[in-house]
């Protein structure tokens, strides 16, 4: 524009003055516009106004017996912490020699299934098998009903089984789907480094997005699974949708959480708020601190659960009693179905 101006004055067209005074009092005024893709402007909305969860309640797993001679910290389904849509249950579990999870069944819900040490076989009666290797996940949906094993894997030299298992109520819809399952290796499940691989912290993105970094699970009904490592001191952000119920649980090392550090001991969950402007949840830790970070969609639903049943209303409990005992809808090998990792002489 600079330019076009000094060659207007250098040519003496007397008639354009009106306009070279304009251009005059406007060029200092002037600043060129940069138009950023929609893409870039929310990335930087994002990073600009991230307002961080903060945590509601916080509540020890304490150790307990269950099933056949395993010990479990159970926070979610504990007394302290019975009603948490979608969540269930959350076991942190520890499976001694001679101890396990022989054939029992389920409908109506998914487990999630992650091994922190150790392998877990699991085998059901649709005749679905293998084993989960330490850092390896089975999501299964149980859907209309399925009979299954989970047993630890034991041997010399073998650290003993140790892991989670989540339990996720199905949205009504699909509570009479067919069972299914999403299996992924711990070489399958990606990673994510918010500071890059020599950063602070690593992502497991056993499920949802992290950081740009998506797992290729899709659970039925919305869930996020994240398992977090801080290598060295630092903090971090995680995105979280808004309204999604979301807690943590740490089992190793000192944890901070949210804009007003709360301190959240080993061996406890946290439960977050979820107003609508928090984004997400703000991290401190030290080096060698691990936890899980997970939120799921809330169900507009009832919850009406008999062991391993959840259903919606007590008549579906009733049914689904009736469908156990009569082999029917799902159960049809209830009574004859026998596994094979849980009956070895």
């Amino acid at each position: 524009m600079i330019h076009l101006l000094k060659r207007l004055v250098a040519s003496h067209s007397y008639h354009l003055y009106p306009f070279l005074l304009l251009l005059a009092i406007c060029i200092p005024f002037y600043k060129p516009s940069i138009i950023y893709p929609k893409t870039h402007s929310s990335i930087i909305l994002t990073t600009d106004m991230s307002i961080s969860r903060t945590v509601l309640k916080k509540v020890l797993a304490v150790e307990t017996p269950e099933g056949a001679g395993a010990l479990v910290r159970r926070s979610i389904g504990s007394i302290a912490l019975r009603n948490l849509t979608p969540f269930l249950m959350l076991d942190h579990f520890h499976v001694r020699e001679g101890a396990g999870f022989p054939d029992h069944p389920h409908r109506g819900q998914a487990t999630v299934t992650y091994m922190l040490e150790g392998e877990s076989q699991h085998e059901d009666s649709a005749g679905h098998k293998g084993t989960i290797a330490t850092g390896g996940v089975q999501w299964m949906c149980a859907g209309k009903g399925i009979i299954h094993a989970e047993m630890p894997v034991h041997g010399k030299g073998l650290p003993e089984p140790r892991g989670l298992q989540l339990w996720v109520d199905l949205p009504e819809k699909f509570k009479m789907s067919e069972p299914s399952y999403q299996e992924l290796s711990p070489d399958k499940i990606p990673v994510a480094y918010p500071e890059g691989v020599d950063g602070p912290v690593k992502i497991k993105v056993i499920s949802g997005k992290s950081h740009g970094v998506e797992s290729p699970v899709r659970p039925l009904g919305g869930c996020w699974f994240f398992h977090i490592t801080f290598n060295k001191e630092g903090s971090m952000f995680q995105d979280l949708p808004s309204g999604w119920t979301s807690f943590l649980y740490s089992w190793k090392g000192t944890l901070d959480v949210g804009s007003d550090k709360t301190v959240v001991p080993a061996f406890h969950t946290a439960v977050m708020s979820a107003k609508p402007e928090e984004n997400g949840i703000a991290l401190s830790g030290s080096e060698g601190t691990e936890l899980v970070l997970v939120a799921g969609e809330p169900l507009d639903q009832t919850v009406f659960q008999y062991g391993p049943f959840v259903m919606t209303t007590k008549e579906e409990i009733q049914k689904t009693l009736i469908d156990y005992q009569t082999g029917r809808n799902g159960f049809e090998k209830a009574h004859s179905w026998k596994s094979e990792i849980a009956h070895k002489k």
